[in-house]
């Protein structure tokens, strides 16, 4: 499998980094464990960003309160 960086030079969607969501959520509660990620087997080929993205909410907007 080819795996493909991102074309955004780097930079996180301000979409993605506005609220927790549920990918989002499961990555904190993994903390950023790629091995036990939902995606992992999906078969994606791009390199995950998600540990960018829940750095930008903890710092932005404060860690998930997880029920």
């Amino acid at each position: 499998m080819e795996i493909f960086n991102p074309q955004t030079n780097g930079e996180i969607s301000d979409s993605i980094t506005q609220s927790w969501t549920q990918q989002a959520l499961e990555c904190y509660s993994i903390r950023c464990d790629c091995s036990k990620c939902s995606l992992r087997n999906g078969g994606y080929s791009f390199i995950c960003q998600m540990p960018k993205v829940i750095n930008i909410l903890v710092n932005s907007i404060g860690k998930p309160v997880i029920a």
